[in-house]
């Protein structure tokens, strides 16, 4: 057990149970000549994650001089998870339920995904929060079906600076009806959205426009008129956020006029545990409820009046008839939307803040180190948050292949999805990323570029 779970009353109960007086009362049999009488001469003490880092340095001493350092991101973020999350997670109560069909034996659970629904609609501005889809990418398929049955349109366009996979995916499985043609939206040498030419694809028969915030490239900008621009042309914004951790630091999407938020849960914590399960956070709007996939957890009163918690919607094709499913591909990950719920209520509101300046604040200061090398630069004007492009002299791949003979995974090369930026490579930094880390891959990029 990686902490103590025992609150004094309980330890108090314990003792009574088995008829001690208190604590030293059970240790009587151990001579006091051998006993303890002061303080253990410890350390002063350090955080969870400070902790965890000093024994990961010395569990490392007996294997390898120097630990792995990752500047991965792309939508897979490797924040730090305290042990009281997944501890309460693993209980049998969360850990063995199926579905709360029944809500008078399920009513911890439904309570658990009612605060799930409030946390994310309160994270993103919006009004409704269903009980959680796949992950992002599937959600986002979600979201334009969704916004083809309310417009009555087909057509949607996407930017082309939404991550290519979430791209790929929402076209493989829209892409099914013939009719539902994807348009694709360039972006500004910022990194941005390019305003005029996503007003000249907005036609008729648009259904939605999906944009990411931050983007792909980590960059981001204001919303609002984009959403006008959308909504002149009688067409939903769909908005995913691939690490809401963001929404610390930038406004929610829900404010700039976003009608559908789909963010995704791991970076909220889930472990990036080789690609999942993660969780698909969904919000919209009250107006689109009926339209909304997946299940909705309400709370109500019970005959005696007391306050109690009932799924108040569900529209899979398993719980109603199949052409009134608003969805046949959606499921609840309930499991890991507890983990996101857990992880955050133990941060609470200032400490979200907090965390997402102390990520911003670290990827700042990797990208004017790394942009002092020579021959470095910023690929994009626009501000970033924890992830950013950066322009290398030399193909992105090859340094990167170069740089795992330092132990160090510094990033991903770009040229995978887009012929236009060769030597662009993606960083990311979050608060898991050290100083020294972080001054070891400058050096290293340095040193690699040098030859």
């Amino acid at each position: 057990m990686r902490y103590l779970p025992h609150t004094p009353d309980d330890i108090d109960a314990m003792l009574r149970t088995i008829g001690a007086a208190s604590i030293d009362a059970l240790f009587q049999s151990i001579p006091d000549a051998l006993r303890l009488k002061g303080p253990l001469a410890l350390p002063p003490a350090c955080s969870e994650p400070e902790l965890w880092r000093a024994l990961q340095g010395l569990a490392e001493q007996n294997a390898t001089p120097q630990r792995w350092a990752s500047f991965l991101g792309g939508g897979s973020y490797r924040h730090f998870i305290p042990a009281v999350v997944w501890q309460l997670v693993s209980r049998g109560e969360f850990l063995t339920p199926y579905t709360p069909y029944q809500p008078e034996l399920s009513q911890g659970t439904l309570q658990a995904i009612f605060e799930y629904q409030s946390m994310m609609c309160e994270l993103f501005g919006l009004d409704i929060a269903n009980a959680s889809t796949y992950d992002l990418s599937t959600g986002i398929v979600e979201a334009v079906f969704m916004a083809q049955r309310i417009t009555r349109r087909s057509e949607y366009c996407v930017m082309q600076n939404v991550h290519p996979e979430i791209r790929a995916v929402t076209r493989t499985i829209v892409g099914l009806n013939p009719a539902a043609q994807a348009t694709l939206v360039p972006y500004t040498r910022a990194g941005t959205v390019d305003l005029a030419a996503l007003q000249c694809v907005l036609r008729p028969t648009c259904s939605a426009c999906v944009v990411q915030y931050p983007s792909f490239f980590g960059t981001i900008e204001d919303l609002r008129p984009i959403a006008d621009a959308v909504h002149a042309a009688g067409a939903l914004l769909i908005v995913a956020v691939p690490d809401p951790i963001a929404m610390g630091l930038i406004e929610a999407p829900g404010t700039m006029g976003a009608d559908i938020v789909v963010a995704e849960g791991q970076a909220l914590g889930n472990p990036t545990s080789y690609g999942g399960p993660y969780v698909g956070i969904f919000a919209t709007r009250t107006a689109y409820v009926r339209q909304m996939p997946g299940r909705l957890t309400g709370v109500t009163s019970d005959v005696l009046g007391r306050r109690s918690f009932v799924l108040t919607l569900t529209t899979r094709e398993q719980h109603i008839r199949r052409e009134r499913a608003t969805s046949n591909l959606c499921t609840n990950q309930q499991l890991c939307a507890l983990a996101t719920t857990i992880y955050t209520a133990w941060l609470g509101k200032e400490g979200f803040r907090r965390l997402a300046r102390i990520n911003w604040e670290k990827a700042e200061y990797a990208r004017e180190e790394l942009t002092r090398l020579a021959g470095v630069r910023a690929t994009f004007s626009a501000p970033t948050f924890h992830e950013c492009v950066i322009t290398l002299p030399c193909p992105a791949a090859s340094l990167l292949a170069a740089l795992q003979e330092d132990r160090i995974f510094g990033g991903i090369a770009l040229s995978r999805w887009y012929d236009d930026l060769p030597n662009a490579l993606l960083v990311c930094v979050t608060e898991e990323n050290t100083r020294e880390e972080i001054d070891r891959f400058v050096a290293a990029v340095e040193r690699h570029i040098r030859g």
